[in-house]
């Protein structure tokens, strides 16, 4: 059965995104590299990406939603359906890119959440 297997990402919202990546860089070492995210990686090559948003951001729902978490699934297709079948808001827009496949829905609170399948090997 499709499942999730971990978490892919976390996103915040910020009134100045480059300047609170930056705190984060200072105060935690977090690995941001002067793009817009930074990426984790576990001892065992697992990745999390971390990244901020501008405030009006509308990638991760209404302006009251202040992150959104990223899961990794293992199969992007089986898992959008299962939350369909379960009653959820899915979007039914799915991005395709070299990294992986991305698509969308909303808990039962009204938190968009985003499923990202990792390419093969990753």
């Amino acid at each position: 059965m499709a499942r999730g297997t971990g978490v892919g990402g976390v996103f915040l919202r910020a009134a100045d995104p480059a300047r609170l990546h930056r705190w984060y860089a200072d105060v935690l070492d977090l690995p941001v590299d002067g793009s817009d995210y930074g990426v984790m990686r576990s001892d065992s090559g697992e990745t999390l990406t971390w990244a901020c948003f501008p405030a009006d951001t509308e990638y991760f729902g209404s302006g009251k939603q202040a992150a959104m978490v990223n899961y990794r699934v293992d199969d992007l297709d089986a898992v959008l359906m299962r939350l369909r079948e379960a009653g959820a808001a899915v979007d039914d827009h799915v991005e395709e890119h070299e990294y992986g496949r991305f698509g969308w829905a909303l808990d039962p609170e009204g938190n968009r959440f985003e499923l990202w399948q990792p390419p093969p090997g990753h």
